[in-house]
């Protein structure tokens, strides 16, 4: 098979769909890799590192989608690269299709097939090809917002870990998977106030009892996230639904019982965020301010750490992408139902039920779709 790695193009992402390591291991099994010139140079990987892989260098974008199979990139295509793209094609990528209508439609119409990293399933119902970015997105939420609260970025002043006589900064985050559980280790290590929401007891309960009264936890029922968000100085969105958008659980009423300067970092933004008052922004103007409240809301928070996101990333997505590869679309996916979990487009149809249903779209059954195209 013919595999495509484009450089990527939106807002200061430096990540990189395939390392030179991953390169040689796709080379070695008999495939040809076609990587756009400069791809990862930005975070050390030199196309000469990709040569010596076994890899080929594109010229442009062109050359490389035009080669590709497949393409294995890392966010969802541009407005810019629609026109290089084919039917036929394997899109293997995050998609994020739900708050974004033109771009699935244009993958509709090409006749794409589109394999979506944040709804890829393992045995256990876990999602282990989001899970690394939720991890590096957590892990940058509290010292996101550490910055953002400093005055000179427009914040209320407060500093989060406290200093002797004055109280820590008072941090809520709301969702205890990958994001929020590790939003919540770094926050405790930097002395906050932490205050954590999720819809049911049993992860909480785990979390309560390691952190061993060092947080307090809470079911998330409207009134007490109310009253919890309304006195926090930093809002941590975590919560994600796989394919689905995410729920609007702090509205504006609530953001203007904060105090002026707070901060929200909505890390769930590529599925629409967890505000009323949340929309996308990006790295070069990360923050604007609505209701005198900061919010933060970068769809590719981990490009700013783009080196550790890449070599996290591509550690966890390389043995699906060998697997399409080696076996083919069909076989790979029937082979593996949670990898068939990740099928959101193929052949013009709509195959994932959780999009469907958001979106109010006609939705066809993965399997058929496979079958009868």
């Amino acid at each position: 098979m013919r595999v495509g790695v484009p450089k990527e193009i939106k807002n200061h992402e430096y990540r990189v769909g395939l390392t030179p390591a991953g390169a040689h291991a796709l080379t070695l099994a008999g495939h040809e890799i076609i990587v756009e010139t400069n791809a990862g140079a930005r975070i050390g990987f030199a196309d000469a590192d990709y040569v010596a892989a076994g890899a080929r260098i594109a010229a442009d974008a062109a050359e490389t989608y035009g080669r590709a199979d497949m393409v294995v990139k890392v966010k969802e295509l541009q407005a810019a690269e629609f026109p290089l793209t084919r039917p036929g094609q394997i899109l293997f990528a995050y998609q994020h299709f739900a708050p974004d209508p033109d771009l699935l439609q244009h993958v509709l119409d090409c006749g794409l097939t589109c394999i979506a990293y944040e709804t890829v399933a393992d045995d256990r119902g876990e999602l282990p090809l989001l899970a690394p970015m939720s991890r590096v997105a957590g892990r940058l939420a509290p010292q996101i917002g550490a910055w953002a609260l400093q005055m000179a970025n427009g914040g209320s002043g407060v500093l989060l870990g406290g200093v002797a006589g004055v109280p820590p900064g008072k941090v809520v985050v709301v969702g205890a998977g990958n994001v929020g559980t590790n939003a919540l280790q770094v926050a405790v290590g930097m002395g906050a106030q932490v205050t954590l929401f999720d819809r049911g007891i049993d992860k909480i309960a785990i979390l309560d009892r390691l952190y061993r009264g060092r947080i307090s936890t809470c079911v998330a029922d409207p009134l007490t996230l109310e009253r919890a968000v309304a006195d926090a100085d930093l809002v941590v969105g975590a919560v994600l639904i796989p394919g689905k958008l995410s729920p609007k659980l702090i509205s504006r009423g609530v953001l203007r019982k904060m105090r002026p300067g707070s901060v929200i970092v909505d890390v769930g933004i590529d599925q629409g965020g967890i505000a009323e008052t949340s929309r996308p922004t990006s790295h070069a103007e990360p923050i604007y301010v609505e209701e005198g409240i900061l919010h933060y809301c970068v769809p590719n928070m981990p490009a700013a750490v783009a080196r550790t996101a890449t070599l996290a990333l591509t550690q966890a997505t390389l043995p699906y992408a060998e697997k399409l590869a080696n076996l083919g679309l069909r076989r790979a996916l029937d082979e593996d139902a949670g990898f068939m979990e990740g099928l959101q487009v193929h052949a013009g149809q709509l195959t994932h039920a959780g999009l469907a249903e958001d979106i109010r779209r006609a939705y066809t059954c993965a399997r058929d779709a496979l079958r009868n195209s």
